[in-house]
């Protein structure tokens, strides 16, 4: 071994190699059992392959640890890791846990935990790093320590909630659908306790990447009040889906408690059919006048919380620029601004060969436009020919691939319905509609 003593928290997320130096996933937690009269004995690593699954690595099968990477002696066994009855996650489930001193001099809480080799291949808790209490004393005011097991005992009081704010800090450079995954691995008490202590706009980020009843059951335990934050920070159309499958009471609540304007687009995409442009599309589309410039135009795409998707091209109306807006007049796609000189007017660059669809066209039309012109979005419009929305490549794919397809990226069928999706997408098969014109300046 390269190291025999390494603290958990910051194997979160490194890399692990077979012998042939071939990245075969990174490390998500640590695994432990719990024994009588020994510290907990490492069983093994969970770690995250390919495809977001999560499988177990014997701690045996490790021979490296050291310098932010893993070696392992051979292949990982890619069976979906399923937690067993004494197992614990270090990182999922211990950190943030109360402790008392044995020695009667209070109370900590654990901020990280080191293990130690103590034989080739077998590896245990040797050390927590703890941190008292503000105020606890006026001699250990928020005082940080290192202790050996022996020296603290877990306090398990019953119904009180752990902490969930090392983990958070531990997960906090993970991607929004990263956390999401991490997140559905947790036991149902423990998620939805790090739910509760996510901030408003990183909550809304993890909720858009998880399937609809999980979102749905984490909602359901948060307070109207929070809820109604978090709903105001997703984007509308992911909030209309969600709310969409709450209790209509409920839904109709959190909608009087939203902000006005977010409450407003939220209502507006519930009363489209889920299967048309209209239930589908965004209501948050760059939007601006014809007068206005290239360099404008480029600076807005600029905004570095702006979908990709969206950041492909601006839409020109005359005013109001906030949808439902004045009389649609086209696009200009990105790529088009980029060849013309920063004081060109984008009213002179509309694409003319490019039209808007309907709020009502059918989720399939507008996917076989999508995919027959290879755009990355398609402006909706009402019958006053006023923007409404656009529908983009995501919510499109999101309407194709199956519910769950978060949930089970391993399974073969579900494998097969995401390709013949993006295949129908990238290759144009879906048949093309009659009345539709090629974009000449489409992006992709």
């Amino acid at each position: 071994m390269s190291a025999t003593r390494v603290f958990v928290a910051r194997l979160a997320g490194c890399a692990v190699f077979d012998p042939a130096g071939d990245r075969v996933g990174k490390v998500r937690d640590v695994l432990v059992v719990y024994r009588r009269n020994d510290p907990p004995r490492v069983v093994g690593l969970i770690v995250e392959v390919p495809g977001k699954r999560r499988v177990f690595l014997s701690i045996g099968r490790v021979t490296s640890i050291g310098g932010g990477q893993i070696i392992t002696t051979g292949l990982i066994n890619l069976r979906r890791f399923e937690q067993r009855g004494g197992e614990v996650r270090v990182i999922a489930e211990m950190l943030g846990r109360k402790v008392s001193f044995n020695d009667g001099s209070g109370v900590a809480s654990i901020e990280d935990v080191s293990i130690e080799e103590r034989e080739p291949g077998e590896w245990e808790v040797e050390q927590l790093f703890v941190r008292r209490p503000k105020g606890a004393s006026p001699f250990s005011k928020g005082q940080s320590a290192y202790v050996t097991w022996r020296e603290v005992s877990e306090i398990a009081a019953s119904g009180e909630a752990q902490s969930a704010e090392q983990l958070i800090a531990t997960y906090s450079e993970l991607k929004p659908a990263d956390l999401a995954n991490t997140l559905l691995d947790l036991p149902v008490a423990r998620r939805q306790e790090v739910a509760e202590e996510l901030s408003d706009d990183r909550l809304a980020d993890v909720l858009e990447e998880m399937p609809e009843s999980d979102q749905v059951e984490i909602l359901s335990g948060l307070g109207d009040d929070r809820a109604a934050d978090v709903l105001d920070h997703m984007q509308p159309d992911d909030a209309a889906d969600l709310i969409a499958q709450l209790p209509e009471e409920r839904g109709e609540h959190l909608l009087e408690l939203m902000e006005p304007e977010e409450a407003e687009d939220v209502r507006m995409l519930l009363s489209y059919g889920p299967d048309s442009a209209g239930g589908l599309m965004t209501t948050e589309p760059i939007i601006v006048s014809a007068d206005a410039t290239v360099a404008e135009g480029l600076a807005l795409i600029r905004r570095h919380d702006l979908p990709p998707a969206l950041g492909a091209a601006v839409c020109v109306t005359l005013p109001p620029y906030e949808a439902p807006t004045g009389r649609f007049l086209g696009v200009v796609h990105f790529q088009r601004m980029l060849r013309y000189p920063p004081h060109e007017r984008l009213g002179t660059l509309i694409d003319q060969g490019l039209e808007p669809v309907g709020a009502d066209t059918s989720a399939a039309e507008v996917s076989r436009i999508l995919a027959s012109y290879d755009l990355v979005s398609v402006p909706v419009i009402d019958e006053k020919h006023r923007l409404v929305g656009v529908v983009t490549i995501d919510d499109v794919l999101d309407y194709l691939l199956p519910d769950d397809w978060r949930s089970h990226p391993e399974d073969d069928d579900e494998v097969s319905k995401r390709a013949t999706a993006r295949a129908q997408l990238t290759t144009g098969s879906i048949p093309i509609p009659s009345n539709a014109r090629r974009a000449a300046d489409g992006t992709r």
